[in-house]
């Protein structure tokens, strides 16, 4: 991990307790929206313990800010969409969206050499959708242990243990929709086929 990274992630913990008292939340509260132990939480708040790709997450989703402001991506005028990955034990993760609430987009890489071999189920409040671009995906959700391939997806209620991680020796990545509970993200119905040259339409 490299010290630009060492010091966002350092710089969260102070950000995060700012958030909380802004919003006259309680641990125990956070800890409610989050599935995070209140115990953590505080740990985090003090700077005792880095955040997780999974905890920084449901923390944003919790407090309504992107995950750009809540590790403080310096804000910038260029139209461009500046991607800013942030990578931890063999994930990658990166922000496709910038606005507070709603539906937040992600792309994520899971290398083949992570450390994530093991599963560790964790909840949080959310509705979250995935989608495989490459490699194969292990997803463990409840009592089920499955594997996507490139084109297909998940969608699941965060609030069931869940973890995913690399199924093969390649590496995987895929999108993921996260949002509040009860937004739920659908593929676009197909338009359904023309009719063929010379025949009717249906009536």
């Amino acid at each position: 991990m490299d010290s630009d990274l060492h010091q966002a992630l350092d710089a969260v913990g102070p950000r995060l307790r700012v958030l909380r008292r802004q919003r006259e939340t309680t641990l125990a509260d956070l800890s409610a929206a989050t599935g995070i132990s209140v115990s953590t939480l505080s740990r985090l708040e003090s700077g005792a313990r880095r955040p997780t790709l999974e905890q920084l997450l449901p923390l944003a989703r919790a407090h309504g800010v992107t995950l750009d402001d809540l590790v403080d991506a310096p804000p910038t005028g260029d139209p461009r969409v500046h991607l800013r990955p942030v990578t931890h034990h063999g994930m990658t993760m990166v922000p496709l969206t910038r606005r507070a609430g709603g539906i937040q987009a992600y792309k994520l890489v899971i290398s083949a050499g992570n450390p994530r071999k093991e599963p560790d189920p964790q909840t949080h409040e959310g509705y979250e959708w995935l989608y495989v671009l490459n490699g194969r995906l292990r997803l463990v959700l409840g009592e089920q242990d499955l594997v996507l391939s490139p084109g297909e997806a998940a969608e699941f209620d965060t609030r069931v243990p869940h973890w995913f991680g690399v199924a093969g020796a390649e590496p995987v990545e895929f999108l993921s929709l996260f949002g509040r509970q009860g937004e739920r993200a659908h593929l676009r119905a197909r338009p359904k086929p023309r009719n063929p040259p010379g025949r009717p339409a249906e009536r």
